[in-house]
């Protein structure tokens, strides 16, 4: 074998020991996963905000806040699809107060305050079931991103070890009998590093887009309260 053929990436892998080999299919698996993960999570987050801004054209568009309930029930039921984040918290906060509403009609003594609460609360509780799904799978990429340098690191301190090692059966230590262990262990630092760098870029950039799209969530409800906190008088 020619050096080039014995420092190829095939051959470093297909001669590295078995550890070094396992921690390369463990960096592999979590590069392939997160990478999976990625792309999944940039059209979910693309979906959200174009749907967010979508409902929120036609929620300050003036109209009746009535017949846009109705309207996105009614699309929800034909299209059995998906209206966004925005619209389902919209949609809880109204229909907990239009039930707090009848209960205050059917009850003299109840407090027209108490319909707000619920929708508050129906519209808050929408809020944490949409933030766990947008933040879905960001822990994953922020571990890889943390602990893969740190995988790809121990394969290499390994692979050096053995390469040292396998000097003691050699008469005269030179560089060419050591390169190809060391090259070998090196293999899964190079890996480490490929699997952390886009996991972090990812995690950095999708943890902003969704705490943008929490803060819209937030003013929405903020907003929304008001509005029916004047409709409650």
């Amino acid at each position: 074998m020619t050096v080039t053929q014995d420092l190829s990436f095939v051959s470093l892998i297909a001669n590295a020991s078995i550890l070094v080999q396992l921690v390369l299919l463990l960096l592999l698996a979590a590069s392939v996963l997160s990478w999976t993960y990625i792309f999944r999570k940039m059209f979910t987050i693309r979906s959200a905000r174009l749907q967010t801004e979508t409902f929120e054209s036609s929620f300050w568009s003036g109209g009746n806040l009535m017949a846009l309930y109705q309207d996105t029930l009614s699309n929800r039921r034909k299209s059995s699809g998906d209206g966004g984040a925005l619209e389902r918290i919209f949609q809880a906060g109204m229909s907990e107060f239009n039930k707090g509403k009848a209960a205050v009609v059917g009850k003299a003594n109840t407090e027209p305050g108490a319909a707000l609460d619920g929708a508050r609360r129906a519209m808050r509780a929408a809020y944490q079931r949409e933030m766990d799904v947008l933040e879905l799978h960001l822990a994953f990429l922020a571990s890889v991103g943390s602990v893969s340098p740190y995988i790809g690191l121990f394969g290499t301190v390994w692979g050096i070890m053995n390469a040292f090692r396998g000097l003691s059966n050699v008469q005269q230590a030179t560089l060419a009998a050591v390169a190809p262990g060391i090259a070998e262990a090196l293999v899964a630092t190079a890996i480490g590093l490929f699997a952390a760098i886009p996991a972090v870029i990812a995690y950095n950039r999708f943890s902003h887009d969704v705490d943008r799209l929490a803060i819209r969530f937030e003013s929405f409800i903020e907003e929304f309260s008001n509005i029916l906190q004047r409709q409650a008088r």
